[in-house]
């Protein structure tokens, strides 16, 4: 969702000990265009540029995208309380805007995104239209019912809850 509604798309992290990367869904991964490691001063620095290297690594595997330019995704080390790397991780935030503005990436992914609102405001509007129909919620409930006993799949729940509160119409002749 946080991807649809940015230009350039930043996952913060705090360093952490053991398997970081079990804790980090893949999902969020393969969308992040920059990972910043906080903490990465005083006793944490070492532990946070480990973590910093172990992300680097798993998005080098991950990530085989053609709209972005060499060197990204990127993970990066920075200190909020020092301010080291803020520099840094700002200039990447900003090539990566310039690059794909310049590139017709950023006019791409506009477009992604209005379609991608555009499909949610849809399924927004089908959901209140169909919770707000006649018979609706007794209709749920006794398919709830009926799903959570293994009656019926949720596919098929779904299809008749659709189907008993708004029949086809008939042919015109």
């Amino acid at each position: 969702m946080v991807y649809d509604m940015t230009d350039v798309f930043v996952l913060l992290l705090a360093p952490a000990g053991g398997d970081e990367l079990q804790g980090v869904k893949r999902g969020i991964m393969e969308r992040a265009d920059l990972i910043l490691v906080n903490k990465a001063d005083g006793e944490l620095r070492a532990t946070a540029e480990r973590t910093r290297a172990d992300y680097a690594g798993a998005l080098r595997l991950l990530r085989r995208r053609g709209d972005e330019p060499p060197g990204f995704p990127k993970a990066l080390a920075v200190s909020a309380l020092t301010g080291d790397g803020l520099e840094r991780a700002w200039e990447a935030i900003e090539t990566l805007d310039r690059w794909r503005r310049e590139n017709s990436v950023h006019a791409m992914q506009r477009r992604d995104q209005a379609l991608a609102w555009f499909r949610e405001a849809i399924e927004r509007e089908l959901m209140a239209r169909l919770k707000s129909a006649p018979g609706a919620a007794a209709t749920e409930a006794r398919l709830a019912e009926a799903v959570a006993a293994g009656r019926i799949t949720p596919d098929a729940a779904a299809e008749k809850l659709v189907r008993d509160l708004f029949p086809d119409p008939e042919p015109a002749g």
